[in-house]
């Protein structure tokens, strides 16, 4: 049973192997895509800046953000085409991520068979962090997948160099351009996906592989660098936007440290079934997935000691590491239960899937609501919609919550901005540039009603801007409360003159 179905999957349809896993990710992706309709800060970003044009994103990008100018300009061409929407925003990660399944399914497949590279692809969509940027409209889905590809292409060069001894051809070249390409691409995107190739090097270095494979890596590797380098240096000129990052701590590493832990006993579960293909014994699933898992988060931390920069969102590349090793043990457990029981063994996978997506359930459907993230810029504006009156005036706490007006400004039409002296995209900034505090002291004084929007509950942050403590003493000082409404991380709050 478990021979004829291995068969039937690894040969007469080797397809299957790719394609059911890129099917389960589409639909664990689309499932729920608009999260309630909701967009938090960090998407807010995304929408304000693609809705700008190509002269405006480049003047932002020399002021902030630079390191996601290519991501930007890409959400741009997107909204242009199809319209700015919840699902505009975020389709593209989940395809990045469906992409990223199939390639970890297909190097499982390669080395470790088909029910490892099946167990694989179906095990990195229900991973818990894949799963929170599976739904994100940022950047870092599609690095993985990105990462994905050039690991698949990797995986399928040093074979294809090692096994013949010989230089590399024809056949070879183009894959290593295509490589070259592809970790340049993922760089521009994020440049904290360079750290996948040390994760390439200790994979070559495991598996023994001579000059022949070594140059043209080196050679296609160096390249993607060098084309990022200018990036990276300049990037670093605007280091003040990972500034809000806290130092790292033990409590910090807990999870990586439990991540690794599992990739290594899994690898260790691979390392113990031996060669299961044609391949060189050397080139194996730990081999590619243990240093895909446990470089980048090593990399990342150690960079951390130096500036706080530990935000696993950085390196969710490193996931398929764990997926594939995932994989490849499940693929061991399916090799040894085949002799004495067959049944048995063509039933694991599937069954291992259907307990882990149950038992994972509430965290997926955690990450599809509203309130798994810091706040919902959306949900505010629709309350600005209902407080507000024409001619009242609308003050931001911090400035940088003014994000919701940008992505929905017909909410705020009517509203008069007093602290605003030049918008977001005119100032290349994300949250434009406000007046004197003076000045906006006495604007202010001019007002009937007022509404302030800033951050609820606990979420709320005394301010250390001047601007931001002018508003709040004429507020305290000369107007009354009339209106309160807290939803979902943000707070908007009316304010009328006394008398």
């Amino acid at each position: 049973m478990s021979s004829h179905i291995s068969t039937a999957t690894g040969a007469r349809r080797p397809y299957l192997v790719w394609l059911v896993p890129v099917l389960w990710t589409l639909a664990l992706g689309v499932w729920g895509l608009s999260r309630q309709n909701s967009v938090w800060r960090d998407e807010a970003a995304t929408w304000q800046v693609a809705e700008r044009s190509p002269g405006e994103i480049w003047h932002l990008l020399g002021q902030v953000d630079a390191v996601h100018g290519l991501y930007y300009l890409l959400m741009h061409a997107l909204f242009e085409v199809f319209g700015a929407s919840t699902t505009t925003l975020r389709l593209p990660s989940v395809l990045a991520v469906a992409v990223a399944a199939g390639c970890v399914a297909l190097i499982g497949r390669r080395l470790a068979g088909p029910w490892a590279g099946l167990a694989g692809g179906l095990a990195l969509g229900l991973l818990p962090a894949v799963q929170f940027q599976l739904q994100e409209g940022r950047s870092y889905a599609l690095v993985a997948g990105g990462a994905g590809l050039s690991t698949l292409l990797l995986v399928s060069l040093v074979p294809l160099t090692t096994a013949t001894g010989a230089r590399p051809g024809r056949r070879a070249w183009p894959r290593w351009t295509a490589y070259g390409a592809l970790v340049l691409v993922c760089a521009l995107l994020n440049w904290f996906s360079l750290l996948i190739l040390p994760a390439h090097a200790v994979t070559l270095w495991w598996a023994r592989a001579g000059r022949r494979v070594v140059a043209p890596w080196l050679l296609a590797s160096g390249a993607g660098v060098a084309g990022a380098l200018p990036l990276i240096l300049f990037s670093r000129t605007q280091s003040v936007q990972v500034s809000w990052i806290p130092p790292l701590t033990w409590h910090m590493m807990i999870g990586p440290g439990v991540l690794l832990a599992i990739g290594a006993l899994a690898a260790l579960a691979d390392l113990r079934g031996g060669p299961r293909t044609g391949l060189p014994a050397r080139l194996t699933a730990a081999s590619v997935g243990l240093p895909l898992l446990a470089v980048p988060l090593l990399g990342l931390t150690a960079a951390s000691l130096i500036q706080p920069l530990f935000l696993d969102r950085y390196v969710l590349f490193s996931m398929l590491g764990l997926a594939l090793l995932i994989g490849a043990a499940l693929g061991a457990a399916v090799r040894a239960l085949a002799p004495r029981y067959p049944r048995a063994s063509g039933a694991l996978v599937p069954a291992v899937v259907a307990v882990s997506a149950v038992a994972l359930l509430p965290v997926a459907l955690a990450d599809r609501s509203p309130a798994s993230r810091v706040d919902d810029v959306l949900a505010v504006a629709g309350e600005v919609s209902a407080l507000k009156r024409d001619g009242d005036a609308v003050l931001f706490v911090p400035a940088a919550r003014r994000d919701t007006a940008l992505v929905s400004p017909g909410a705020f039409a009517g509203l008069k901005d007093i602290a605003l002296v030049r918008s977001p995209s005119e100032s290349g900034t994300l949250k434009g540039e406000e007046a004197a505090p003076a000045q906006i002291s006495a604007a202010l004084r001019e007002q009937r009603r007022v509404l302030l929007v800033t951050d609820s509950g606990k979420k709320a942050k005394p301010s250390g801007s001047a601007a931001d403590r002018a508003k709040a003493a004429v507020l305290r000082a000369e107007f009354t409360v009339v209106e309160d409404r807290q939803v979902r991380g943000r707070r908007v709050t009316v304010y009328e003159r006394r008398g």
